[in-house]
């Protein structure tokens, strides 16, 4: 395990150089990593994100070592309106955990080490002003690079409970139901690349209250089927707290089915952890564009107005004599020149033949 946690650690170290990934056409998932984005899954869409976890820890002080498999599921659906949907996210996890030294007995546990439902709303979209991000039509590289108003993040906002169902070896203590809340942000930094930030406050109320954060940054590559990320976790409570990193990639089969998979580990030894997740997203798409009839459509969208006569070509102006270079004196052109020696010729031929005394 020793040797295992530095070769993740330089494969993340390296993956984050190689990486500097409402509705859409194509799946949105919040899947490989634990940040969830802002937008939501679309209206009367339905998508259900799964994984098999694998996690392995060793507690230093304990001397336990432990393994822990599980199921991750996350159900989501877009209701009412655009902006809104509800999620229910849940982890049955099987552990077995060794006590290394002395009787070298085994302790299972299996319950559910996730259980929770909550509602998402998109409260800030900085993409819904068609004006702001009008694509430059005469350059690409205008259109790729950095700009600094991208920074300006979708938010949304997030309320839920967590639900500990009987005699739960992982939340002993806990209540039956505790409040959890999230802020969420989405940034696109590039039309490649994406940065997802979630604040989070958990299990509110009761004896082990949680603060965590989650961040991350995906980027698709060349081959716009395949993306890759890098994501850190910090999770701050009595219970557990923790620094956790963790790396992957996703590919894209078509537009409504995704595979996933990812490493991680963390910083401590109390438990230290070395994990991986293989999963797969894919939605039923039921999604409807409203159609608005275009007497009641707003002013300046889709272009703005059309004016009466924007279609005929525009009349040069004369210039105004004195106004620049072009009014400068550069003598005569070709043209006049060749009328000139034509004058002078004809000149020439009437004055042959008469003798000036």
């Amino acid at each position: 395990m020793k040797y295992i946690k530095p070769i993740l650690y330089l494969f993340i170290f390296f993956s984050l150089h190689l990486s500097f990934c409402q509705y859409t056409d194509v799946i949105n998932s919040n899947r490989p990593g634990q940040t969830v984005s802002a937008y939501a899954v679309g209206k009367n869409v339905i998508q259900a994100e799964m994984g098999i976890a694998y996690d392995r820890q060793e507690h230093n002080l304990l001397d336990t070592e432990s393994i822990l498999m599980g199921l991750d599921v996350s159900l989501r659906y877009g209701l009412l309106f655009e902006q809104l949907e509800i999620n229910w996210e849940a982890s049955y996890t099987n552990n077995s955990t060794k006590l290394v030294n002395g009787t070298g007995a085994k302790i299972k546990e299996t319950n559910f080490s996730r259980n929770r439902l909550g509602l998402k709303f998109l409260v800030f979209d900085p993409f819904k002003n068609p004006e702001r991000n009008k694509p430059n039509l005469f350059s690409w590289k205008a259109n790729h690079k950095f700009r600094w108003k991208n920074l300006l993040p979708a938010v949304s906002i997030y309320g839920g409970a967590n639900f500990v169902l009987g005699d739960n070896p992982f939340f002993v203590g806990d209540p039956t139901i505790s409040p959890r809340a999230m802020i969420a942000t989405q940034s696109k930094l590039t039309p490649r690349m994406v940065l997802i930030s979630n604040i989070i406050y958990d299990r509110i109320g009761s004896d082990f209250p949680e603060k965590s954060y989650v961040i991350s940054i995906s980027h698709a590559l060349r081959n716009p089927k395949w993306s890759v990320f890098i994501e850190n976790q910090g999770i701050q409570s009595d219970r557990y707290s923790d620094l956790i990193f963790r790396t992957g990639t996703a590919y894209l089969f078509d537009e409504n089915f995704q595979a996933d998979f990812n490493i991680g580990t963390n910083t401590k030894n109390t438990p230290s952890r070395v994990f991986a997740t293989i999963g797969a997203s894919y939605r039923i798409d039921k999604h409807k564009d409203k159609i608005t009839a275009i007497e009641d459509q707003k002013a300046n969208e889709n272009g703005g107005e059309i004016k009466k006569n924007s279609m005929k070509k525009k009349k040069k102006k004369k210039s105004k004599a004195g106004d620049g270079a072009e009014d400068a004196d550069l003598g005569p052109s070709k043209k006049q020149l060749k009328k000139a020696k034509k004058k002078i010729k004809k000149e020439n031929k009437q004055g042959t033949g008469v003798i000036d005394f």
